[in-house]
């Protein structure tokens, strides 16, 4: 009988596994070195799109960091799109020489403000290329555009710059999001460029070319905009691009609050990408044969790998401790678990200081107490995807931003 149980959850454990050496295998290729396209000449006119919600004290540097770049001026517009605004954000936007557009229906989340400007901008104002989306609270790199005209220049239709940190070293939580982001850069986005499968938009500094927009219109439903697009991009046959070298500079979250309401959106916004795509990126895979189409179904199955995976993990250590309160049986598993919990921790640590190797960063950028809680931030993913499964949240929540930091500061 105590051998069946032991077998039994070992078959239970084999898609658990099956799943975790799945993102192994594509995370190793993470070890290669950033595509870099080749370089062309500017051409391509387009416009930096800023969705705003009472940004006013951070909105003024990026746009001047978009007036630095040293891409023709002539050839890119700054538009930024206030809603639901109480401060002054449409005019700093115009003080800084940004051009504005008002939303004329209800805006519930990012997805809606720009589905309005891109429905505006194709009925009324149809001179670009392409269009790259960027957060309030970015300030952006000045090889950003110049980078994106390369890529549109080599047939890349959809790409996703380098997402780096405006503030790694404020508080612990922002150092471990900080991190978060430089792995998603590096061994999911690069990755499965290298692959030849589709990278993921990460919500801000992408790129979208007029004509996808134009042919197959950007609407979105669900509360992860950037996910749904990369999903919606995928069914169509499109993959996102990886330009590494068009670079951003984001604000993460101060506090364990903040980070834990952002993340739930994100849970949440994934669980209805899946509820709402799963079947079409199914049929996808399946008639087209498309590798992106699983992958991306793959990558929309985490929330309810994560929440599986601890209700087996749970499930498990009672069953077994059962076993040895009954039997005095001691179960390996057990051992094997307790040790690689332990282990676990120390190889976050390890990981760590790995990533910021491999991304050129150094350790004293860091908060230093993100170098040894990377692995809390993680595991925090599983009660968060709990709770967006019992409760999910119905709308989106915008995050103070305060980090005034100009694009000069962050280059020293």
């Amino acid at each position: 009988m105590v051998s069946q149980i032991f077998t039994l959850l070992f078959v239970l454990g084999i898609p658990f596994f099956i799943y975790g050496i799945y993102n192994l295998v594509i995370g190793l290729f993470g070890y290669t070195h950033y595509n870099n396209y080749p370089p062309s000449q500017p051409k391509h006119r387009m416009a930096a799109i800023i969705a705003a919600r009472n940004e006013e004290f951070v909105i003024g540097n990026l746009i001047d960091s978009l007036h630095q770049q040293d891409y023709p001026q002539e050839l890119m517009d700054v538009f930024v799109i206030p809603n639901n605004c109480t401060d002054n954000t449409e005019g700093v936007a115009q003080a800084h020489g940004a051009k504005t557009y008002r939303c004329l229906q209800e805006v519930k989340c990012k997805g809606d403000a720009l589905s309005q400007f891109f429905d505006y901008t194709f009925s009324e104002n149809d001179i670009y290329d392409a269009f790259c989306i960027f957060d309030a609270d970015n300030v952006v790199d000045k090889h950003f555009f110049s980078a994106m005209n390369n890529a549109l220049a080599s047939g890349e239709k959809i790409a996703q710059g380098y997402r780096d940190s405006k503030n790694p070293s404020d508080s612990w939580i922002s150092g471990c999001q900080s991190i978060f982001y430089w792995t998603l850069n590096r061994f999911l986005n690069l990755a499965r460029h290298k692959l030849g499968l589709s990278a993921a938009l990460n919500g801000t500094g992408f790129m979208l070319s007029a004509d996808i927009i134009r042919k197959d219109g950007f609407k979105t439903y669900s509360l992860t905009e950037d996910i749904e697009f990369t999903t919606q991009c995928v069914i169509n046959g499109y993959r996102v691009a990886w330009a590494p070298e068009a670079i951003t500079f984001d604000e993460h979250p101060l506090t364990f609050e903040q980070s834990w309401s952002q993340r739930k959106r994100w849970s949440t916004g994934i669980v209805q990408c899946y509820d709402r795509y799963s079947g079409q990126l199914l049929d996808c895979f399946i008639k087209d044969k498309n590798r992106s189409a699983i992958d991306m179904l793959i990558f929309l199955l985490a929330p309810y790998i994560q929440v599986l995976t601890f209700i087996y993990t749970v499930c498990s250590f009672i069953i077994l401790g059962m076993l040895f309160i009954t039997t005095s049986v001691w179960s390996s598993a057990m051992t094997f678990a307790i040790l690689f919990s332990v282990v676990g921790v120390i190889f976050s640590v390890a990981f760590t200081i790995m990533v910021l190797w491999l991304e050129g960063k150094k350790i004293r950028q860091l908060n230093n107490i993100s170098m040894f809680s990377f692995w809390l931030y993680l595991v925090s993913w599983i009660p968060i995807n709990v709770v967006c499964f019992l409760k999910p949240i119905e709308n989106w929540e915008p995050i103070e931003h305060t980090k005034i930091v100009k694009i000069s500061q962050l280059l020293k």
